[in-house]
C-alpha cells in the first residue's frame, strides 16, 4: 500500500462501538465549495473515514466553479462520514455535505436529526456561505461559524457583518487540517448547544 495514502484508524468494521454506547449526535459541517469539509472530517475522526470523492472532469466544466478553490481537483459527490468517541454512552457521528450547488439538494436530508451544524468559511469568499446559513435557519437546525484558516489574517467582525451573523451565533478560527484545531471547534458547539441562548 503506498505511504502517502496510508491511514492507519481502523475502518468502522474494525472498531465497534462500546456495548453501553447508547446516544449517537448527528453533527453536519457545511459551507461552499472547497472550503475544507472533507479535510476537517478527515483530521478529527477516530475511525477511517468514508468519503465520496470524486475526480473533477471535463463533464464538470460549465457547471461547477471551481476558480475559488485552485488546484483542487476532487470534490464530495455525496457526504463524508466520521465518527467521534465521547464517552462509553456517547458518540459524535459527523457528516461532511457537498458543496458543489449541483448538490445542495441533498444538505435538507442531511440536516434532519442533526443536533447541529458547523457552517466552514473561507473568508476570501463569504458569499460562498450564504446559502448554508439561509438553509441552516429555514431547518431551526442551531449552528456556529468557523474561518478555515488559508493564511488570511482573521477579521471576526468582518466576517459576522457579511455574513449578517446573530451576535449569540459563535464565530471562531480553525485549521481543518490539524486534529486538535478541529476539536476545538466541535467543543465550541457542543458549549453552544447547551448554553441557554442569550439575546
Amino acid at each position: 500500500m503506498d505511504s502517502a495514502t496510508y491511514d492507519p484508524r481502523p475502518s468502522r468494521a474494525d472498531a465497534p462501538l462500546h456495548a453501553s454506547a447508547h446516544t449517537g449526535l448527528k453533527i453536519v459541517i457545511v459551507g461552499g465549495f472547497g472550503v475544507g469539509k472533507t479535510t476537517m472530517v478527515r483530521a478529527v475522526s477516530e475511525i477511517r473515514p468514508l468519503d465520496t470523492e470524486a475526480t473533477m472532469t471535463q463533464v464538470g466544466y460549465g457547471v461547477d466553479d471551481p476558480t475559488g478553490a485552485p488546484g483542487k481537483t476532487t470534490t464530495t459527490v455525496a457526504f463524508d462520514f466520521g465518527r467521534i468517541t465521547i464517552d462509553t454512552e456517547h458518540v459524535l457521528y459527523l457528516f461532511g455535505a457537498p458543496g458543489q450547488e449541483r448538490f445542495w439538494f441533498l444538505w435538507d436530508r442531511l440536516f434532519t436529526g442533526a443536533l447541529g451544524a458547523i457552517v466552514l468559511v473561507d473568508q476570501r469568499r463569504i458569499s460562498d456561505s450564504w446559502y448554508a446559513i439561509d438553509r441552516l435557519e429555514h431547518q431551526g437546525t442551531p449552528f456556529i461559524v468557523a474561518c478555515n484558516n488559508f493564511g488570511a489574517a482573521f477579521r471576526p467582525h468582518e466576517v459576522r457583518d457579511a455574513l449578517d451573523l446573530d451576535s449569540h451565533v459563535p464565530l471562531i478560527d480553525c485549521d481543518a487540517r490539524h486534529r486538535d484545531s478541529c476539536k476545538q471547534v466541535l467543543i465550541a458547539l457542543v458549549e453552544y448547544l447547551y448554553t441557554p441562548e442569550t439575546v
